[in-house]
């Protein structure tokens, strides 16, 4: 279901109360890696994955419906925006530059927009953000960045039986989901959205649970950090 405009003002309106309260407060986003990125195949549960994430760590979930419409409306962009010190402004505005000579970008306005509107969720950090580039958006050292699969029959399965639909109609769903995704990362940052090397996890939950692909994200997470320790092994 779509999320309205309405609603949309109303997730903004209370997280910069939050972003504000937590400033007020002079307590500093902990250093490391505190950002998830989710792309996922359509019917593959990574919606399901994000949502279980960000409840599990206290984290803020962004959904793609919400980040499309922030993008779109200047107005919520420039709020936004706004929530950054000088210093976190300057940080922003570099990375992004930096960002569209790397990748050769012609930025239109709605992508300058969503540059900035990612670019602060990743600033503010302790954020699960699904879709809309993400992963492309935020740098590596900073973000933990999640591809979820699955084989497209169990996907047919998943969403027929969400929506209550027949299989016919899911397949062509998810077939127009996947092509517009595909798309979309074509369109504005020159990628394909299945290149494995763009991911730090790559879970298939015809294989993982939701669950279970669950704690996988959040053992990466701790061992990004460095609260985990992995034997030293060199690649033979």
């Amino acid at each position: 279901m779509k999320t309205s405009r309405r609603s949309i003002e109303k997730i903004v309106e209370d997280q910069i109360l939050q972003w504000n309260r937590i400033h007020a407060e002079k307590k500093e986003v902990p250093k490391g890696v505190n950002v998830i990125t989710i792309s996922r195949e359509s019917g593959s549960g990574g919606t399901l994955m994000a949502a279980k994430l960000a409840r599990d760590l206290e984290f803020d979930l962004f959904h793609r419906e919400v980040i499309q419409e922030m993008a779109e409306s200047a107005n919520i962009s420039a709020r936004i925006v706004e929530t950054l010190d000088e210093k976190g402004l300057s940080v922003l505005e570099d990375s992004i530059a930096a960002m569209i000579r790397d990748r050769h970008l012609w930025p239109d306005e709605f992508m300058r927009h969503l540059l900035k509107v990612v670019g602060t969720l990743g600033k503010h950090g302790r954020a699960v953000i699904v879709g809309r580039g993400a992963q492309y958006i935020l740098p590596f050292d900073q973000t933990l960045k999640v591809r979820v699969i699955a084989p497209l029959a169990l996907r047919i399965y998943n969403v027929a039986h969400e929506l209550d639909i027949e299989e016919g109609e899911a397949e062509k769903m998810i077939l127009k989901t996947d092509a517009d995704r595909r798309s979309f990362s074509r369109k504005y940052f020159y990628a394909d959205v299945s290149e494995p090397l763009q991911y730090d996890l790559i879970i298939n939950t015809a294989r993982v649970s939701v669950d279970a692909g669950v704690e996988v994200v959040k053992s990466a997470l701790r061992q990004m950090n460095g609260r985990e320790k992995i034997d030293d092994q060199r690649v033979r």
